[in-house]
């Protein structure tokens, strides 16, 4: 048995649906904290469990039976994130999990500039600590992050963000893919796995060229000091931590956290990954 934790998410639900490509509908679970999302899934014949990383009970009996355990990583930050996956650790001990894959990200230290790379890497950590197999999918950074970045560019033309470095941007659909593969054995990983990247790392300059080409239309990138930026943030309602996190994303590209460009997704799913040009048209013709 097999269970995926966030299953209704953008990557576990991209990761489930590359699984049962490959292995039997009854050897695939989820964990979702609402069982309705994912009712779909339960029509098909996937075993669905409802699991809070707020309520240990519930994940002890959602990973009941596991032979592997996909724990797709919170969308929480600090402590906060750090708790929620060390309740799913030890429902996963207390389940008899065969082994853990959890989805960190290809910064993970625990002096990067990141926050969310420092949680990761405090995950890690505990997932070490227990003594059980376990793999750290080192994911590059999600290239819909960057479309989140560039929306308001989309109209404007201007790619106004603070000065920022190359990021090894990286689609869910082909990391989902590796996630399955590894999932189904076809290939095994002990520990942190190389950096699982797209084939470029690229800046916003970069980005700007790629959407004027794509597009037909002139953009330009403007950089904005951090202090604005945030400022900027902050009068669209969003709070002081989110600010901060977003800041800290452009902080750490500076320092090349995210720059490294590595083979080995592309040798597990045997092509290229999807460049950011094709996830900028697709999300743009949208």
């Amino acid at each position: 048995m097999i269970i995926i934790t966030g299953a209704t998410g953008k990557l576990g639900r991209r990761t489930v649906e590359r699984l049962l490509e490959r292995v039997p509908v009854d050897r695939v679970g989820v964990s979702v904290r609402d069982p309705r999302k994912a009712q779909d899934l339960a029509d098909r014949g996937v075993r669905v469990r409802q699991g809070s990383f707020d309520d240990p009970a519930s994940l002890v009996h959602s990973f009941e039976g596991a032979e592997q355990l996909l724990l797709v990583s919170l969308d929480r930050t600090g402590q906060e994130c750090v708790r929620g996956h060390g309740v799913a650790i030890d429902a996963a001990v207390q389940a008899g999990v065969g082994r853990i894959l959890y989805t960190s990200q290809m910064g993970a230290a625990h002096d990067s500039r990141f926050q969310a790379c420092r949680d990761h890497a405090q995950s890690e950590d505990l997932l070490r600590a227990t003594g059980l197999p376990w793999t750290a999918l080192r994911n590059g950074f999600y290239a819909s992050s960057a479309l989140q970045f560039l929306e308001s560019s989309r109209h404007t033309g201007d790619i106004a963000l603070p000065a920022d470095g190359p990021v090894a941007w990286t689609g869910h659909d082909d990391l989902a893919e590796a996630t399955a593969m590894i999932l189904a054995e076809e290939a095994r990983f002990e520990g942190p796995t190389p950096p699982l990247t797209g084939s470029a790392a690229l800046d916003f300059d970069t980005v700007a060229e790629i959407a004027s080409q794509t597009t037909g239309r002139s953009f330009i990138r403007t950089v904005v000091p951090d202090e604005t930026f945030r400022e900027q943030v902050l009068a669209h309602g969003a709070p002081a931590p989110i600010a901060d996190l977003m800041l800290s994303i452009f902080a750490a590209a500076r320092h090349g956290e995210f720059a490294t460009v590595d083979p080995t997704l592309a040798e597990l799913i045997g092509r290229k990954p999807a460049p950011f040009r094709t996830h900028l048209e697709q999300a743009w013709a949208a």
